[in-house]
């Protein structure tokens, strides 16, 4: 079976954390986004991948190679301008025009049963078949009106006050027939949910919606990557200690993934889920709360309470600091007795100066020093990055 992957976009609502990398590639568990999805595809059978790439494509390419050490084959095809969603597979059309295929989103992040969508999709007679989900709030999402043989009669983007007819959120993966790209223009921007959707249904094709279970999202925004970071985590099975591993009077309570010479001090408390990256050292009396990812050659000094963070490689915390829902990108370094409140995002590079507070859901641009003792209540931007 095949499966095209959008990768083309930029990831502005997730700045800073976009600015070193593609969105497809942010960590969750300490893995790019992207290897989670193709891993997934490759359970469910999907072993022949296209992957539309646009902005940092070449970063994607170097976390994915051919596909063979995931067991799938993967082509790549480039956008030379901005294509739209449905204008970006169009432009995979020589890898895709033989057979039904699967589109997804290169930040989508799930565990739902993909081949059973396919198999949906074969014994019906309907162009496109969307996956559905019912969500509490629908809002930043397309939605579906559908009947009760599946087909769907109305369709949304993101609606308006007084516009939400039906919780039924698209999630942005489509079963398609190769009749498609008979729909859609050649090297013009052009979307799946404002355009070709509606192109269909003027003309009376049928679209189907079938109604997916489990877990789903795109890693689109902040809240949305910690979602997606928090039930990876609880999704892990147990405990796995890769390599050597030194404690001493420390507590540490699964399910734990530990990479190779990995440090925790004495009277330290681990408390699952957790995954700790290679050649991290964590200090004495240090609290590493649940749902919390700590990447490579990381250092947490003593003293420090970690919780529900997720903090990427190379960065260094200082003694008695609090990190509360955090993420904290590569190679930056915060003074001690600082805190780091929910929400907040650091790029890479920050230097935060010791006995400084930031405040809830800010964020700070790559490459900025905070002084020592400073209060941040509101976003700091970097001129040198836009």
């Amino acid at each position: 079976m095949k499966a095209c992957i959008m990768c083309g976009g930029k990831g502005t609502r997730l700045r800073p954390l976009t600015f070193d990398r593609p969105k497809p590639n942010i960590p969750i568990i300490n893995k790019a986004s992207v290897v989670h999805l193709v891993e997934q595809l490759a359970k469910e059978g999907f072993t022949e991948i296209i992957i539309t790439l646009g902005y940092m494509g070449d970063k994607i390419l170097e976390k994915l190679g051919d596909g063979s050490m995931f067991g799938v084959h993967v082509e790549y095809v480039y956008e030379e301008t901005k294509l739209g969603t449905a204008g970006g597979v169009k432009n995979a059309e020589k890898y895709l025009c033989n057979e039904p295929f699967l589109v997804v989103g290169g930040d989508h992040v799930m565990d739902l049963e993909l081949r059973n969508m396919y198999r949906f999709h074969e014994r019906n007679d309907a162009i496109i078949t969307i996956g559905l989900l019912s969500i509490d709030d629908p809002r930043e999402f397309g939605i579906a009106d559908m009947d009760v043989n599946n087909r769907i009669n109305r369709f949304l983007e993101k609606p308006g006050p007084g516009e939400t007819f039906s919780n039924l959120a698209s999630t942005g993966i489509y079963m398609c027939d190769p009749e498609i790209f008979k729909w859609i223009p050649e090297n013009q921007p052009y979307d799946f949910a404002k355009d070709l959707f509606p192109s269909l249904m003027a003309e009376d094709r049928r679209i189907n919606g079938l109604l997916v279970r489990g877990h789903w999202t795109d890693v689109g925004n902040p809240a949305a990557y910690r979602q997606a970071q928090r039930w990876m985590l609880e999704s892990m099975p147990g405990t796995t200690i890769e390599g050597h591993f030194n404690t001493k009077d420390s507590r540490i309570n699964g399910p734990l993934k530990i990479g190779n010479n990995v440090v925790i001090g004495s009277n330290s408390a681990v408390v699952g889920p957790v995954v700790l990256g290679e050649n991290t050292t964590i200090g004495n009396n240090v609290l590493i709360g649940p749902y919390t990812t700590i990447g490579s050659n990381c250092v947490i000094k003593d003293g420090c309470r970690i919780l529900s963070s997720y903090i990427f490689n190379d960065v260094t915390i200082g003694s008695n600091c609090n990190t509360s829902g955090t993420v904290i990108d590569n190679t930056t370094v915060v003074g001690q007795n600082c805190s780091l409140e929910n929400g907040t995002v650091i790029g890479p590079r920050v230097h935060i100066g010791n006995d400084s507070t930031i405040h809830s859901n800010v964020k700070i641009w790559p490459d900025l020093t905070i002084k020592s003792g400073s209060t941040i209540q509101d976003n700091l931007l970097n001129p040198d990055y836009g």
